[in-house]
């Protein structure tokens, strides 16, 4: 999966950008009553999350892994 094809599943579920610090974004929202941030680095917009890292990502959101399938 790639930062590009990340961005909108979050952004359907109500994450919205809250800070930009170099190529890092930061977005937040709510998911089951709880504030979530995930963080995204788009230096790497159109390449392959590394494993380890999507992982996190995916933890960092809240949302359920089964929404990231492809």
């Amino acid at each position: 999966m790639k930062i590009r094809d990340f961005l909108p599943i979050l952004k359907e579920h109500g994450f919205t950008e809250d800070r930009v610090k170099g190529s890092h974004h930061q977005y937040k929202g709510i998911v089951d009553g709880q504030m979530h941030t995930v963080t995204l680095d788009f230096s790497q917009m159109g390449e392959e999350i590394q494993s380890n890292n999507l992982k996190s990502m995916i933890r960092q959101s809240g949302l359920s892994k089964k929404l990231f399938r492809h």
